[in-house]
C-alpha cells in the first residue's frame, strides 16, 4: 500500500510517487490519496486494482471526504489541469532549481548536512557538525522564524526537527521561486 496523501498528484515529478516503485518492479496494490486531489476542496480517495476493490463488500470503504459531488468535480478538473499543464514535469524543473541552489548553499554553510527529495518535494537538513551529522533543531527553528519574519512560510520536518521541507506549488513562477530561495538563504546566512 502506498500513502500518497502528500506525495501524490505531481508533487514528486510523477502523478504518484509510487510510479517510481513500479519502475523498480514494486507496484502498490492500494494507493491512499488526498490533499492535492481537488485543489483545496476536501476529498480523499482509495485507488486499487479491480480485484482488490471487488473483494470488499459494498459500503465498507468510506470516509469523511468520500463521494462529495462538488469535490469530485473539482478533482476531475484539477487532474485535467495537472495533465494539460504538465505539472509533473514542472515539479521536476522546480526540484532541480531548488536542489542546485541547496547544493550551492551547502558549499557555503557547513550547517547543511544534506538535501534530498524527488521533484518539488525536497528537504534540507541542518546539523551542528557535518562529520557527526548531529541534528541542529534550535538552528532550524531560528531559520524558520527568520523566514517568517521576511514573508516566507517554511515547515519543519524530520525525526529530530532539523529538516525544512520544500513543498511549494508547481504553478509558481520562476521569479517567485527565486524570491523564496533568496529569503531562505538570507535566513540561513543570518544564523550561521
Amino acid at each position: 500500500m502506498a500513502d500518497e496523501v502528500q506525495t501524490g498528484f505531481c508533487r514528486t515529478g510523477r502523478m504518484f510517487a509510487s510510479e517510481y516503485w513500479k519502475e523498480a518492479g514494486a507496484c502498490p496494490d492500494i494507493i491512499a490519496a488526498a490533499k492535492s486531489i481537488a485543489a483545496g476542496i476536501p476529498l480523499s480517495a482509495i485507488i486499487a486494482r479491480d480485484e482488490v476493490m471487488d473483494a470488499v463488500a459494498p459500503g465498507t470503504i468510506g470516509g469523511t471526504f468520500c463521494g462529495n459531488p462538488l469535490a469530485c468535480a473539482a478533482a476531475l478538473k484539477t487532474i485535467e489541469i495537472m495533465e494539460r499543464d504538465h505539472l509533473a514535469d514542472r515539479a521536476c524543473e522546480i526540484g532541480k532549481k531548488v536542489m542546485d541552489r541547496y547544493k550551492e548553499m551547502a558549499e557555503k554553510y557547513p550547517v547543511i548536512g544534506d538535501a534530498r527529495g524527488m521533484g518539488a518535494m525536497v528537504g534540507i537538513e541542518f546539523v551542528k557538525n557535518r562529520e557527526t551529522k548531529e541534528p541542529a533543531p534550535e538552528l532550524t527553528s531560528k531559520i524558520i522564524n527568520d523566514c517568517a519574519s521576511m514573508g516566507l512560510i517554511v515547515e519543519v520536518a524530520g525525526t529530530y526537527h532539523n529538516v525544512i521541507r520544500f513543498l511549494a506549488s508547481q504553478v509558481m513562477t520562476d521569479e517567485q521561486l527565486e524570491a523564496g530561495l533568496d529569503i531562505f538563504e538570507r535566513a540561513v546566512s543570518a544564523n550561521v
